[in-house]
């Protein structure tokens, strides 16, 4: 099958798009639209968090467990929201950790795409989601292609920053080579395990750090108003 995903993604990932589990994958979201299911996010945005950040300019992947399942918040990005919606519980976490760690205000809206563009891969273990139903698709093979996303970063990049927030995203951490990236490591900033060691985690500044230390462009975490 022909998946729409940037050129360096569909190189790297190739072999991905024939297999199985991913055929089954596809055979499930059409059955699914089918039954009348919303899916989300919208199809054209399923990869979206390849579009905009391509293989070749990944410098941080930041890793979250599905994408939001109410009506126009998940666009394919991890943790993020298009403008207009407003930020989830767990962002406004995010965006105070960035008030306290790099002093940066709280940005007015939830649209992360300026940090996917300059190399922030905002990647979702699952990639899609049934609506209202949280973990829906958690099962349908997603984890089998987005272990293997992250496989072939550390496989084939060097010096990039694992960001993993909670139990979930700490399970993947033997996928990564840590003699070649850094990896670190903090509670989820949903509400509900904020206070448990993501407040105060300080990894926006760990992570420039890490990056200007290997004479890699900084990410610029302050959003734009427009993104």
């Amino acid at each position: 099958m022909d998946v729409k995903i940037e050129p360096s993604w569909k190189e790297v990932l190739r072999q991905e798009f024939s297999k199985p589990y991913f055929l089954q994958i596809v055979s499930f979201l059409k059955t699914e639209k089918t039954a009348g299911k919303i899916i989300y996010p919208p199809g054209s945005l399923i990869f979206n968090a390849f579009n905009t950040t391509p293989f070749d300019k990944v410098k941080v992947v930041l890793l979250g467990q599905d994408p939001y399942h109410g009506p126009g918040q998940a666009h394919g990005l991890s943790f993020s929201v298009p403008e207009g919606i407003p930020p989830p519980p767990s962002l406004v976490n995010i965006f105070k950790e960035l008030q306290t760690d790099i002093g940066l205000s709280m940005p007015r809206h939830g649209n992360l795409t300026y940090w996917a563009r300059q190399g922030v891969l905002l990647l979702n273990a699952s990639l899609t989601v049934r609506a209202n139903e949280p973990m829906s698709h958690s099962k349908i093979g997603w984890a089998t292609f987005t272990d293997t996303v992250i496989e072939k970063i550390s496989q084939q990049k060097k010096e990039v920053v694992f960001l993993l927030w909670g139990k979930f995203a700490q399970e993947k951490q033997i996928l990564i080579d840590e003699t070649r990236h850094l990896v670190l490591k903090a509670a989820h900033p949903s509400p509900f395990s904020v206070e448990k060691g993501f407040f105060g985690c300080r990894h926006f500044s760990k992570t420039n750090e890490y990056l200007t230390g290997n004479k890699i462009d900084p990410i610029d975490w302050k959003l734009p108003q427009q993104p």
